[in-house]
């Protein structure tokens, strides 16, 4: 079996879980089963539900994973309702890989590389929206909403403004070389952090995520491993903003004069007090690890 892609932080993801020894884990992004197929292989009592978005993905890891049996749950859909779903099971570990994934990269016809023909973007392609309604029918303020807040975009007037008065774009790679010719050119593609604002409004991954954290504060899961890869600040400032909210005793408004909330909100605590980055030989193998980020919390 061709195994395409190589899952980031590896060891350290499957380190992570190693001492579950019974109930379900989520892989709440399957993608390849990479990380699925580490964690079932090393943790011989436990069950996987192995969720995605990606018809592709999930056919790709039923195959893969068929060896399992019915260790292995396979659900598709945006993991932000996964939780919502199976909050019944013993859930003891969540993981989520967030962001676009090789699968989707790789494959030009899904229209997130700059050589793709195609200009789409959706992780689900079920869905309506797309990268070409994104960048062919919205309105100049909302895409320099999307570039600045979304893509971080230094020029982000400057890139919605090109974008708007030379419209329409048929395929990514038109778009791509356009920035290219038109945007000051760094250490990076200049259509880089304009492409991760849109793919991010296409596929609403920053509501999805905050989406994912409230589902899991509401079951509050029992001794339960939390383990998120991120690939870029914005997902990281979420994923640490949630793990630090989980560990305060106190939830009292901070013009409270006195403590009344009984000082024991704390929901469990963070194993990772610095979030575990690529080695340097990971990013020799995979370039794609770079920025990738793993925390880890556990709860109560």
């Amino acid at each position: 079996m061709d195994i395409p892609h190589v899952p980031v932080l590896y060891q350290e993801t499957l380190e992570a879980f190693a001492d579950i020894e019974d109930g379900y884990i989520i892989d709440c992004t399957t993608g390849y089963a990479g990380h699925s197929l580490g964690i079932i292989s090393q943790n011989e009592n436990i069950k996987l539900i192995c969720n995605d978005q990606d018809d592709e993905a999930l056919a790709f890891s039923k195959n893969r994973l068929k060896d399992y049996g019915n260790r292995v749950i396979f659900n598709k859909g945006n993991f932000e309702h996964v939780l919502d779903k199976f909050k019944d099971y013993n859930i003891k570990g969540i993981l989520a890989d967030i962001g676009v994934s090789s699968l989707q990269l790789d494959k030009l016809q899904r229209g997130f590389g700059f050589e793709s023909d195609t200009l789409d973007m959706r992780m689900d392609q079920t869905q309506e929206l797309d990268a070409n309604i994104v960048v062919n029918s919205y309105s100049q303020v909302e895409l320099e909403n999307i570039f600045k807040e979304y893509g971080e975009v230094r020029e982000y007037k400057k890139v919605a403004s090109l974008i708007v008065n030379n419209r329409p774009f048929s395929s990514a790679k038109e778009l791509a070389e356009f920035l290219y010719k038109n945007m000051h050119k760094g250490k990076i593609h200049p259509a880089t952090l304009p492409f991760q604002g849109i793919r991010i409004e296409v596929n609403d991954e920053l509501g999805v995520l905050k989406r994912l954290f409230e589902s899991i504060e509401l079951i509050k899961p029992k001794n339960c491993i939390i383990a998120i890869i991120s690939f870029h600040s914005l997902e990281d400032r979420i994923v640490k903003n949630y793990f630090k909210k989980w560990t305060k005793s106190c939830v009292c408004p901070p013009e409270a004069f006195r403590c009344t909330c009984g000082n024991d909100n704390a929901l469990g605590k963070i194993l990772t007090k610095k979030p575990i980055t690529p080695t340097k030989a990971e990013i020799k193998q995979n370039p794609r690890s770079r920025s990738s980020k793993l925390r880890i919390f556990k709860f109560d």
